[in-house]
């Protein structure tokens, strides 16, 4: 499963707070969650993470000692192609009827 999350600094970012959130992203592959790309944006959000975990509770749980630093924002994505594939198949289902 891949999630994008969108990430906002509750406060204005410090090198403790920096070095807490290094410390709690750590802990994520052992927790079986993979991070594909992290990227600091210009914009509504501050930060833009690519991960990919099992599901979207063991995301939800490790996403959640996160609360005193960010606010969050978290999108299930898939594929271009299994999205058509989605797509064309209920098309398919819609055309039957």
């Amino acid at each position: 499963m891949i999630l994008v999350t969108l990430w906002q600094f509750r406060q204005k970012a410090t090198k403790e707070t920096l070095a807490e959130s290094v410390k709690l992203a750590e802990q994520l592959p052992s927790e079986g969650i993979k991070i594909i790309g992290n990227y600091w944006t210009l914009g509504r959000c501050d930060i833009v993470t690519i991960a990919e975990a099992k599901d979207e509770k063991t995301f939800m749980k490790a996403l959640l000692r996160y609360g005193d630093l960010f606010t969050t924002e978290t999108l299930v994505a898939i594929g271009r192609e299994d999205a058509i594939t989605l797509v064309g198949e209920q098309r398919e289902k819609y055309d039957k009827r």
